[in-house]
Protein backbone atom coordinates (compact mmCIF):
# COMPACT_ATOMS: atom_id res chain seq x y z
CA UNK A 1 0.00 0.00 0.00
CA UNK A 2 1.14 3.55 -0.83
CA UNK A 3 -0.24 6.74 0.71
CA UNK A 4 0.45 10.36 -0.19
CA UNK A 5 1.49 12.48 2.78
CA UNK A 6 -0.96 15.19 3.77
CA UNK A 7 -3.48 16.11 6.41
CA UNK A 8 -5.51 13.25 4.97
CA UNK A 9 -3.58 10.22 3.76
CA UNK A 10 -4.65 9.37 0.23
CA UNK A 11 -4.08 5.94 -1.27
CA UNK A 12 -2.04 6.02 -4.45
CA UNK A 13 0.50 3.95 -6.43
CA UNK A 14 4.28 3.74 -6.63
CA UNK A 15 4.21 4.90 -10.25
CA UNK A 16 2.23 8.03 -9.38
CA UNK A 17 4.67 8.92 -6.58
CA UNK A 18 7.70 8.50 -8.86
CA UNK A 19 6.17 10.41 -11.76
CA UNK A 20 5.09 13.39 -9.66
CA UNK A 21 7.97 13.31 -7.17
CA UNK A 22 5.69 13.69 -4.13
CA UNK A 23 6.32 12.55 -0.53
CA UNK A 24 4.66 9.30 0.44
CA UNK A 25 4.66 6.37 2.85
CA UNK A 26 4.99 2.79 1.57
CA UNK A 27 3.71 -0.29 3.42
CA UNK A 28 5.52 -3.27 1.86
CA UNK A 29 6.29 -6.89 2.59
CA UNK A 30 9.72 -8.49 2.67
CA UNK A 31 9.55 -9.86 -0.87
CA UNK A 32 9.15 -6.47 -2.57
CA UNK A 33 10.88 -3.84 -0.45
CA UNK A 34 14.35 -4.12 -2.06
CA UNK A 35 12.94 -3.46 -5.51
CA UNK A 36 10.97 -0.44 -4.29
CA UNK A 37 14.01 0.94 -2.46
CA UNK A 38 15.93 0.89 -5.74
CA UNK A 39 13.14 2.78 -7.48
CA UNK A 40 13.12 5.35 -4.69
CA UNK A 41 16.95 5.60 -4.87
CA UNK A 42 17.33 4.69 -1.20
CA UNK A 43 20.62 2.85 -0.94
CA UNK A 44 20.91 0.43 1.97
CA UNK A 45 24.15 -1.12 3.10
CA UNK A 46 23.68 -4.62 4.40
CA UNK A 47 20.88 -7.12 4.36
CA UNK A 48 18.27 -7.85 6.96
CA UNK A 49 15.43 -10.27 7.31
CA UNK A 50 12.41 -9.53 9.44
CA UNK A 51 12.77 -12.88 11.20
CA UNK A 52 16.22 -11.74 12.46
CA UNK A 53 14.89 -8.61 14.16
CA UNK A 54 15.12 -8.84 17.95
CA UNK A 55 15.14 -5.24 19.20
CA UNK A 56 14.36 -1.62 18.33
CA UNK A 57 17.10 0.51 16.82
CA UNK A 58 17.87 3.22 14.29
CA UNK A 59 20.99 3.39 12.14
CA UNK A 60 22.29 6.19 9.97
CA UNK A 61 22.96 5.08 6.41
CA UNK A 62 24.61 7.13 3.66
CA UNK A 63 21.44 8.80 2.41
CA UNK A 64 18.70 7.39 4.64
CA UNK A 65 17.84 6.09 8.08
CA UNK A 66 17.37 2.38 8.66
CA UNK A 67 15.48 1.14 11.70
CA UNK A 68 13.96 -2.00 13.15
CA UNK A 69 11.05 -2.42 15.53
CA UNK A 70 10.29 -5.43 17.70
CA UNK A 71 6.98 -4.63 19.38
CA UNK A 72 5.65 -6.95 22.11
CA UNK A 73 2.10 -8.13 21.59
CA UNK A 74 -0.48 -7.17 24.21
CA UNK A 75 -1.78 -10.73 24.13
CA UNK A 76 1.56 -12.49 24.56
CA UNK A 77 4.34 -10.14 25.69
CA UNK A 78 6.85 -12.95 26.17
CA UNK A 79 6.26 -14.87 22.96
CA UNK A 80 4.70 -12.80 20.18
CA UNK A 81 6.49 -9.81 18.63
CA UNK A 82 5.46 -7.58 15.74
CA UNK A 83 8.62 -7.03 13.69
CA UNK A 84 9.03 -4.13 11.26
CA UNK A 85 11.76 -2.46 9.23
CA UNK A 86 11.86 1.29 8.55
CA UNK A 87 13.62 3.24 5.80
CA UNK A 88 13.43 7.03 5.86
CA UNK A 89 14.93 9.67 3.58
CA UNK A 90 14.09 13.30 2.86
CA UNK A 91 10.84 12.41 1.03
CA UNK A 92 9.75 8.85 1.69
CA UNK A 93 9.00 6.48 4.53
CA UNK A 94 9.12 2.77 3.77
CA UNK A 95 7.68 0.37 6.33
CA UNK A 96 8.37 -3.33 5.77
CA UNK A 97 5.94 -5.69 7.46
CA UNK A 98 5.14 -9.33 6.78
CA UNK A 99 1.74 -9.12 8.44
CA UNK A 100 -1.00 -6.49 8.69
CA UNK A 101 0.20 -4.79 11.87
CA UNK A 102 1.56 -1.63 10.20
CA UNK A 103 -1.40 -1.45 7.84
CA UNK A 104 -3.85 -1.67 10.76
CA UNK A 105 -2.14 1.28 12.43
CA UNK A 106 -2.29 3.34 9.22
CA UNK A 107 -6.00 2.53 8.89
CA UNK A 108 -6.58 3.63 12.49
CA UNK A 109 -4.76 6.89 11.77
CA UNK A 110 -6.96 7.52 8.73
CA UNK A 111 -10.09 6.92 10.84
CA UNK A 112 -9.24 8.71 14.08
CA UNK A 113 -6.55 11.37 13.53
CA UNK A 114 -7.33 14.82 12.16
CA UNK A 115 -3.82 15.71 10.95
CA UNK A 116 -2.84 12.29 9.63
CA UNK A 117 0.58 13.15 8.20
CA UNK A 118 1.13 16.46 6.46
CA UNK A 119 4.86 15.88 7.04
CA UNK A 120 6.82 12.69 7.38
CA UNK A 121 7.72 13.67 10.96
CA UNK A 122 4.02 13.98 11.82
CA UNK A 123 3.25 10.65 10.18
CA UNK A 124 6.06 8.92 12.09
CA UNK A 125 4.73 10.45 15.29
CA UNK A 126 1.18 9.25 14.62
CA UNK A 127 2.40 5.80 13.61
CA UNK A 128 4.57 5.31 16.71
CA UNK A 129 1.90 6.67 19.06
CA UNK A 130 -0.48 4.16 17.46
CA UNK A 131 1.33 1.23 19.04
CA UNK A 132 2.85 2.95 22.09
CA UNK A 133 -0.53 3.97 23.51
CA UNK A 134 -1.49 0.33 23.82
CA UNK A 135 1.33 -0.20 26.29
CA UNK A 136 -0.25 2.25 28.75
CA UNK A 137 -3.31 0.05 29.15
CA UNK A 138 -1.14 -3.03 29.55
CA UNK A 139 0.87 -1.44 32.37
CA UNK A 140 -2.36 -0.44 34.11
CA UNK A 141 -3.52 -4.06 33.92
CA UNK A 142 -0.26 -5.24 35.50
CA UNK A 143 -0.63 -2.68 38.27
CA UNK A 144 -4.15 -3.92 39.06
CA UNK A 145 -2.92 -7.53 39.11
CA UNK A 146 -0.16 -6.63 41.56
CA UNK A 147 -2.62 -4.80 43.81
CA UNK A 148 -4.83 -7.91 43.85
CA UNK A 149 -1.82 -10.04 44.81
CA UNK A 150 -0.95 -7.58 47.57
CA UNK A 151 -4.49 -7.76 48.96
CA UNK A 152 -4.49 -11.56 48.76
CA UNK A 153 -1.36 -11.67 50.93
CA UNK A 154 -3.09 -9.55 53.56
CA UNK A 155 -6.11 -11.88 53.53
CA UNK A 156 -3.99 -15.07 53.62
CA UNK A 157 -4.84 -16.06 50.03
CA UNK A 158 -1.34 -17.05 48.98
CA UNK A 159 -2.01 -20.24 47.03
CA UNK A 160 0.00 -20.42 43.78
CA UNK A 161 1.52 -17.03 44.60
CA UNK A 162 4.80 -17.64 42.74
CA UNK A 163 2.97 -18.90 39.65
CA UNK A 164 0.92 -15.69 39.61
CA UNK A 165 3.75 -13.22 40.29
CA UNK A 166 6.64 -14.50 38.17
CA UNK A 167 4.89 -14.20 34.75
CA UNK A 168 4.07 -10.55 35.55
CA UNK A 169 7.68 -9.83 36.50
CA UNK A 170 8.99 -11.51 33.35
CA UNK A 171 6.69 -9.46 31.12
CA UNK A 172 7.65 -6.24 32.90
CA UNK A 173 11.34 -6.98 32.34
CA UNK A 174 10.69 -7.40 28.62
CA UNK A 175 8.70 -4.16 28.50
CA UNK A 176 11.42 -2.26 30.38
CA UNK A 177 14.02 -3.31 27.80
CA UNK A 178 11.59 -2.44 25.01
CA UNK A 179 10.99 1.11 26.30
CA UNK A 180 14.72 1.64 26.86
CA UNK A 181 15.34 0.73 23.22
CA UNK A 182 12.55 3.07 22.04
CA UNK A 183 14.01 5.92 24.11
CA UNK A 184 17.42 5.48 22.47
CA UNK A 185 15.79 5.21 19.06
CA UNK A 186 13.80 8.46 19.45
CA UNK A 187 16.87 10.31 20.67
CA UNK A 188 18.69 9.22 17.50
CA UNK A 189 15.80 10.53 15.41
CA UNK A 190 15.83 13.80 17.34
CA UNK A 191 19.58 14.27 16.75
CA UNK A 192 18.99 13.85 12.97
CA UNK A 193 22.60 13.28 11.97
CA UNK A 194 21.76 13.22 8.22
CA UNK A 195 19.53 16.30 8.51
CA UNK A 196 16.59 14.48 6.94
CA UNK A 197 13.97 16.24 9.06
CA UNK A 198 12.80 19.83 9.26
CA UNK A 199 14.25 21.53 12.33
CA UNK A 200 10.88 22.77 13.55
CA UNK A 201 9.44 19.25 13.16
CA UNK A 202 11.99 17.47 15.34
CA UNK A 203 9.91 18.37 18.39
CA UNK A 204 7.72 15.37 17.60
CA UNK A 205 10.61 13.05 18.39
CA UNK A 206 11.25 14.93 21.64
CA UNK A 207 7.63 14.27 22.62
CA UNK A 208 8.07 10.58 21.77
CA UNK A 209 11.26 10.44 23.84
CA UNK A 210 9.44 11.88 26.85
CA UNK A 211 6.57 9.47 26.41
CA UNK A 212 8.88 6.45 26.16
CA UNK A 213 10.77 7.60 29.27
CA UNK A 214 7.51 7.91 31.21
CA UNK A 215 6.47 4.40 30.18
CA UNK A 216 9.93 3.11 31.11
CA UNK A 217 9.71 4.80 34.53
CA UNK A 218 6.25 3.32 35.04
CA UNK A 219 7.58 -0.13 34.16
CA UNK A 220 10.50 0.26 36.57
CA UNK A 221 8.08 1.34 39.29
CA UNK A 222 5.99 -1.78 38.71
CA UNK A 223 9.12 -3.95 38.85
CA UNK A 224 9.92 -2.42 42.23
CA UNK A 225 6.32 -3.08 43.26
CA UNK A 226 6.70 -6.76 42.34
CA UNK A 227 9.70 -6.96 44.68
CA UNK A 228 7.70 -5.32 47.45
CA UNK A 229 4.86 -7.80 46.93
CA UNK A 230 7.36 -10.66 46.90
CA UNK A 231 8.93 -9.39 50.15
CA UNK A 232 5.46 -9.16 51.72
CA UNK A 233 4.83 -12.77 50.70
CA UNK A 234 8.14 -13.87 52.24
CA UNK A 235 7.35 -11.99 55.44
CA UNK A 236 3.96 -13.71 55.57
CA UNK A 237 5.54 -17.14 55.13
CA UNK A 238 8.22 -16.39 57.74
CA UNK A 239 5.59 -15.16 60.20
CA UNK A 240 3.56 -18.34 59.75
CA UNK A 241 6.66 -20.49 60.21
CA UNK A 242 7.63 -18.54 63.34
CA UNK A 243 4.13 -18.96 64.76
CA UNK A 244 4.27 -22.69 64.10
CA UNK A 245 7.67 -22.98 65.72
CA UNK A 246 6.48 -20.94 68.73
CA UNK A 247 3.45 -23.18 69.11
CA UNK A 248 5.58 -26.34 68.97
CA UNK A 249 8.05 -24.84 71.44
CA UNK A 250 5.24 -24.04 73.90
CA UNK A 251 3.79 -27.53 73.59
CA UNK A 252 7.22 -29.06 74.16
CA UNK A 253 7.81 -26.80 77.18
CA UNK A 254 4.43 -27.69 78.72
CA UNK A 255 4.95 -31.42 78.37
CA UNK A 256 8.58 -31.42 79.46
CA UNK A 257 7.71 -31.51 83.22
CA UNK A 258 5.10 -34.20 82.53
CA UNK A 259 7.74 -36.24 80.76
CA UNK A 260 9.97 -35.95 83.84
CA UNK A 261 7.11 -37.02 86.16
CA UNK A 262 6.13 -40.03 84.07
CA UNK A 263 9.77 -41.05 83.68
CA UNK A 264 10.28 -40.87 87.44
CA UNK A 265 7.22 -42.87 88.35
CA UNK A 266 7.74 -45.27 85.47
CA UNK A 267 10.73 -46.73 87.29
CA UNK A 268 8.48 -48.76 89.65
CA UNK A 269 10.98 -49.04 92.51
CA UNK A 270 9.89 -51.42 95.27
CA UNK A 271 10.28 -48.88 98.12
CA UNK A 272 8.46 -46.00 96.40
CA UNK A 273 5.78 -44.76 98.89
CA UNK A 274 3.31 -43.97 96.06
CA UNK A 275 3.68 -47.38 94.39
CA UNK A 276 0.38 -48.73 95.68
CA UNK A 277 -1.66 -45.75 94.50
CA UNK A 278 0.75 -44.23 92.01
CA UNK A 279 -1.54 -44.16 88.96
CA UNK A 280 -4.16 -41.69 90.29
CA UNK A 281 -1.42 -39.74 92.07
CA UNK A 282 0.53 -39.23 88.82
CA UNK A 283 -2.64 -38.21 86.99
CA UNK A 284 -3.44 -35.56 89.58
CA UNK A 285 0.18 -34.37 89.67
CA UNK A 286 0.27 -34.13 85.86
CA UNK A 287 -2.91 -32.06 85.82
CA UNK A 288 -1.50 -29.72 88.49
CA UNK A 289 1.79 -29.28 86.57
CA UNK A 290 -0.07 -28.71 83.29
CA UNK A 291 -2.33 -26.10 84.90
CA UNK A 292 0.59 -24.26 86.47
CA UNK A 293 2.45 -24.14 83.12
CA UNK A 294 -0.60 -22.79 81.29
CA UNK A 295 -1.16 -20.10 83.97
CA UNK A 296 2.48 -19.02 83.71
CA UNK A 297 2.37 -18.82 79.90
CA UNK A 298 -0.90 -16.87 80.05
CA UNK A 299 0.56 -14.31 82.45
CA UNK A 300 3.60 -13.87 80.20
CA UNK A 301 1.24 -13.57 77.19
CA UNK A 302 2.94 -16.43 75.41
CA UNK A 303 -0.35 -18.26 74.91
Amino acid sequence: MVYLLGEQLEETSTEYVLQNDVPAVFILNETEYLEVLKKLKMSFEGECRISDISFCKIETQQDCLYGTLSIPSLIDVVGLKYKLMLFINSKYIVIVDNNDFALRIIKDIRKKVFNQGDTKERLLYNFIVGFMNRGTNLLEDFERDLMVLDDDIIHDKIQNFQNRLMPIRKQLLILRNYYEQLTDMFKELEEDENMLFEENQSRYFGVLTNRAERLMDKTKHLLEYTMQVKDAYRDKINTEQNNNMQFLTIISTIFLPLTLVTSWYGMNFQNMPELAHGYPFVIILSIIVLTICIIIFKKKKIL
